[in-house]
């Protein structure tokens, strides 16, 4: 044998030495050890010729600050095999193999029926990514919640509970969804709420969320309906003006339907009526004096106080027949009337012009009998100067 080649079979003979009994190939999942760590690698002995390198982008998912972050010197972990040879004796992946067994164990979860956290990390087109034991997982936006939600980001960095709905390791798909695991709860809770929730009950309840045209909020898990028009006594223009989400307040009951699952609730209708409490100042026979502030078909509305009205009907506006009450009034006229009733069930106050008058030109003449101590007039006397008298 010639030297050149007992010196090529002496390599050979290192060589397989040093490969000792690997036999494993690409594609293949195996053990190895962590030998070396930095910042951007970690290099790992899998019983080939030497330490394979293993970046940080394939340690975990997302990458990490630091291959440090994921394992230290000593570690026992499973790579997968992407190719061996090269200069640096070939790559693997430890993504790739936690990923291969994930996905086993998330299909085993998803036939069981159980839920998985997950990590949202960015919200995307129709939804949101989030990460579930380091596999890349999406949740559409219609399965997020049970209402339509307009800024997804207020989610980012959360984790939530979620249902695998869809799984396809092949093509690396995983789909899941939140508002299925919501669904189930709030099914269960309805069922509570609707056996024991009645009309006219008062309960506590929590502002889940406001729209234009009221707020719903949450009585014992279920969300019911108040009305902007329940909201307050005073005329509110946007929930929000007396209203904001996570405020507690007491809730009336308006009405249950059980079959459609609909709950009618009431806010103002736990407080005392503001307008009661102004009725309660005056009483039927007084005098007062006011602005009108708006003619109406069948009369005129004259404020009392602010944001309080009582009702001139066309027939107590003046003492000749007139068809419309802007025959002799106008908005901003003051004038003088005389209560005539409070309907404190109807919330009505109703108030004459012409009484006031004859009430005024009674008194004009009570005071000029007697201030002169005369008799009352009859018929052939002279009548009283009622303007000399005022």
């Amino acid at each position: 044998m010639s030297e050149d080649m007992k010196n090529v079979a002496e390599d050979m003979g290192s060589l397989l030495e040093s490969v000792g009994d690997f036999n494993f190939v690409a594609g293949d999942i195996v053990e190895g050890t962590v030998v070396q760590v930095n910042h951007n690698e970690a290099f790992v002995d899998i019983g080939y010729k030497q330490e394979i390198p293993v970046p940080k982008r394939e340690l975990a998912y997302p990458e990490p600050e630091s291959a440090e972050d994921v394992v230290k010197v000593g570690d026992k972990i499973e790579v997968y095999i992407q190719s061996l040879g090269g200069e640096n004796g070939g790559t693997l992946s430890k993504i790739k193999a936690d990923r291969m067994s994930v996905w086993k164990d998330i299909e085993a979860i998803k036939e069981r029926g159980e839920t998985v956290q997950a990590k949202i990390t960015q919200v995307v087109k129709g939804g949101l990514v989030a990460v579930v034991n380091g596999l890349r997982g999406f949740i559409p936006a219609s399965q997020m919640e049970l209402h339509f939600v307009k800024d997804l980001s207020v989610y980012v960095d959360q984790t939530v509970e979620a249902l695998p709905i869809e799984i396809d390791k092949h093509k690396q798909r995983l789909v899941l969804s939140r508002r299925q695991i919501l669904e189930k709860e709030r099914d269960s809770k309805q069922e509570e709420v609707f056996k024991n929730l009645e009309p006219g009950q008062t309960v506590k309840g929590t502002v889940k969320r406001l729209v234009d045209y009221g707020a719903f909020i949450d009585v014992g898990g279920v969300d019911g309906l108040a009305h902007i028009s329940d909201l307050s006594w005073e005329r509110v223009s946007h929930p929000s003006d007396v209203l904001k989400v996570g405020d507690e307040v007491d809730v009336y009951v308006k009405n249950v339907d059980a079959d459609n699952k609909r709950i009618s609730l009431s806010v103002k209708n736990t407080q005392r009526d503001p307008w009661l409490d102004k009725a309660e100042k005056y009483v039927e026979g007084d005098l007062l004096e006011g602005k009108i502030v708006k003619i109406a078909k069948f009369g005129a509305f004259m404020e009392i106080e602010p944001g309080f009205d009582g009702l001139i009907p066309m027939g107590e506006i003046s003492d000749r027949h007139i068809e419309n009450a802007d025959e002799v009034l106008q908005v901003g006229d003051i004038v003088k009337v005389k209560v005539m009733r409070i309907d404190l069930k109807r919330k009505r106050i109703s108030l004459s012009i012409n009484r006031a008058k004859r009430d005024s030109e009674s008194a004009k003449v009570k005071r000029y009998q007697a201030e002169n101590q005369s008799a009352p007039v009859t018929v052939g006397e002279e009548a009283p100067n009622l303007e000399q008298a005022e």
